[in-house]
């Protein structure tokens, strides 16, 4: 079987989740890495018609294998190719660390500044920070949602004419103020984000009853912004530190670096259990899971 049978084949074992891949050539050089929503629709279409990529027929004829890292998000899947390519960029990519901005969300409780806004750094003095997120068009809309949801910035003390009126009309004033913002960051946090999904989801059906579309179409924008910021993703952590994290399975050891709270290293080899015993036992709990289901991903990859 040739060596591009054996990639295609392996393409074909892939989930349909969320996740990095990379493609390396016979000698086992990294030729490209990329992320993808769904890894096996992504990575067959290399086999497929390219289209618009006809730049990657070449890097493709030379793709001996395929490994893959299953992520919990696409937002992870984003951030994980990111560090990636901060870290070691190859032959077949052509922008290091990709295209989108990191961006930080920050809700103010003040009375005099009350709101939730972006922040393109990490500080947080007077305000609730979290992030950092990829997208400053995704973290704009999920703030935009926030506000549809739980209008935080119209209990501020002072407030133009407009926002005076319209606060007025919804009875909305200084005296929700603890309770929105605390709506707003129980959303943020992952405690109780669905309330806010609640909200915004009848918002926009109320909006398409009422033929306003765009209006519609707008909300819905809002809803999967809001499903982006708020989705599972470890592999960027503000403020955290270091580890390494180990999975066997199968004759097969994957492990992964992590350096000042990001993930930014992937390796896999053969190998008896024996010989990373020390590496998973020092492994956190909290990503014993991780490490272990992409250890068995390696494995089923490999044997294609």
């Amino acid at each position: 079987m040739s060596a591009a049978s054996s990639a295609a084949r392996a393409a074909a074992r892939l989930p349909r989740e969320p996740g990095v891949y990379r493609f390396r050539d016979r000698h086992g050089r990294i030729l490209y890495l990329g992320r993808a929503t769904d890894l096996r629709s992504r990575v067959r279409s290399y086999w497929g018609d390219l289209r618009d990529r006809l730049h990657l027929t070449e890097m493709v004829a030379r793709v001996a294998w395929v490994e893959a890292v299953a992520c919990e998000s696409v937002h992870e899947a984003a951030w994980l190719e990111r560090n990636l390519l901060e870290a070691e960029m190859p032959p077949w990519n052509r922008t290091p660390g990709g295209a989108e901005t990191s961006i930080y969300i920050v809700v103010d409780t003040r009375p005099r500044t009350a709101g939730v806004r972006t922040s393109h750094v990490a500080r947080f003095d007077g305000v609730v920070g979290f992030g950092p997120y990829l997208g400053g068009t995704r973290a704009r809309q999920a703030i935009s949602g926030l506000h549809r949801a739980f209008p935080l910035a119209y209990t501020r003390d002072r407030l133009a004419g407009a926002e005076r009126d319209i606060a007025a009309r919804r009875g909305i004033g200084p005296q929700l103020r603890e309770r929105l913002a605390e709506a707003v960051i129980s959303t943020l946090d992952g405690t109780y984000a669905e309330a806010a999904r609640e909200a915004l989801t009848a918002a926009r059906d109320r909006a398409a009853g009422a033929l306003s579309f765009e209006l519609a179409a707008r909300i819905q924008e809002e809803l999967a912004a809001l499903e982006w910021v708020t989705s599972v993703q470890r592999v960027t952590v503000e403020g955290g530190g270091d580890q390494d994290v180990c999975g066997w399975a199968d004759g097969l050891a994957v492990t992964f670096t992590i350096r000042g709270g990001r993930l930014n290293g992937w390796g896999q080899r053969e190998c008896a259990r024996s010989a990373v015993a020390r590496a998973s036992a020092v492994t956190p709990p909290e990503w014993a899971g991780f490490a272990r289901r992409n250890a068995e991903l390696a494995a089923a990859l490999s044997q294609a």
